[in-house]
């Protein structure tokens, strides 16, 4: 296991991060807590959450993933080697706070002290913004093409909210997800007058070989301003182990579960993933395994967020850890990048 600084804070977090939007759905909390265990075993100190976890979000089981979480982390008293990320909601959850969500000083507040009673912990070290409140969406979309009505909140009191936050002791940083460029330098900028200056540390979006979207503008911003790149779905949902190739779905999978969720699963994409696939046979190496070694050797990553719904897709990840793509594999993946460019964006 490798540790990277998160942003320019002193925090320290592993490449590998434990995702864990399904614990509470899909996985009960004793699959939870084992994947927890497991993962302090081998050396991973970093775990993303969120207050709307887990997914399909809905009223009946809204913050249980955090709930689980605080339960073992009360069971286990870890929280000291533990950096623990959770987010607040963006808009359009109608069961979260009436579904008005704008980042404004209530509804971050809020959630914060939700959160923290979950998790049963007095502080966290990361805390996200899960997407942006002003209408804008990063899910599915190569760009914005029409101009956008939503505001949402005044980025200054945002910002001044987070700050707040930091100087009480309550979170340790902050950062944003499924962002775009525009977003993340107008938070950067907006943060230099505002209390202690502390810019955004981080930025979660997906990241995979179906989508490298991130390196079109996104990954200059990680490398110039220090803004960490924590990828989600570093296999693509699941897609790029071949599972879901053909239109196969396998019952109680996520994709048979919710089969609206169809991202990965459009003619190119299906395609590119066919190729990848073939390419990891050449190379005599499981998929999944050169997908999780893809990501893990971007230079811009700080860490990939693994969400496991079994305990053998957090082995495979970490695995894939002792795994060096060679130079000739690094040129193929990058024709097929070239053929399929973004094609599940």
């Amino acid at each position: 296991m490798k540790y990277n600084f998160l942003g320019m804070t002193n925090i320290s977090v592993s490449n590998i991060c434990l995702g864990t939007m399904t614990w509470g759905e899909q996985n009960t909390a004793e699959n939870g807590f084992e994947q927890m265990d497991y993962a302090i075993d081998h050396g991973i100190n970093f775990f993303d959450t969120a207050e709307m976890y887990p997914v399909a979000t809905r009223k009946e089981t809204y913050g249980r993933t955090e709930e689980i979480i605080g339960d073992w982390l009360q069971m286990r008293g870890h929280r000291s080697k533990l950096v623990i990320a959770t987010k607040v909601c963006g808009p359009g959850r109608h069961h979260v706070r009436n579904g008005i969500s704008d980042f404004n000083k209530k509804t971050i507040r809020a959630a914060v002290e939700g959160s923290l009673k979950r998790l049963k912990t007095d502080y966290i070290d990361l805390y996200q913004l899960h997407w942006p409140d002003r209408g804008w969406a990063d899910f599915q979309n190569l760009g914005q093409t029409s101009p956008v009505s939503a505001k949402g909140a005044n980025r200054e009191d945002t910002i001044s909210a987070l700050d707040e936050l930091i100087q009480a002791g309550q979170i340790r940083s902050w950062g944003v997800s499924n962002e775009s460029a525009w977003g993340v330098m107008d938070f950067v900028s907006r943060s230099k007058p505002i209390g202690t200056y502390l810019k955004p540390s981080s930025i979660q979006n997906a990241y995979n070989l179906l989508n490298r979207k991130y390196e079109i503008a996104l990954s200059e911003i990680s490398f110039r301003e220090k803004i960490s790149l924590l990828a989600y779905a570093p296999i693509a949902a699941g897609a790029l182990t071949g599972k879901y190739l053909h239109g196969s779905r396998p019952a109680g999978s996520r994709a048979a579960l919710w089969p609206e969720n169809n991202r990965y699963f459009n003619p190119q994409a299906e395609n590119a993933t066919q190729e990848y696939i073939s390419l990891a046979a050449e190379w005599n190496v499981a998929p999944e395994i050169l997908a999780h070694a893809f990501v893990l050797s971007r230079p811009f990553l700080t860490s990939s967020i693994v969400g496991a719904t079994s305990l053998s897709h957090l082995e495979k990840a970490i695995t894939a850890l002792d795994f060096n793509i060679p130079d000739e594999l690094s040129k193929q993946l990058e024709l097929l990048h070239r053929k399929y460019l973004i094609p599940a964006p």
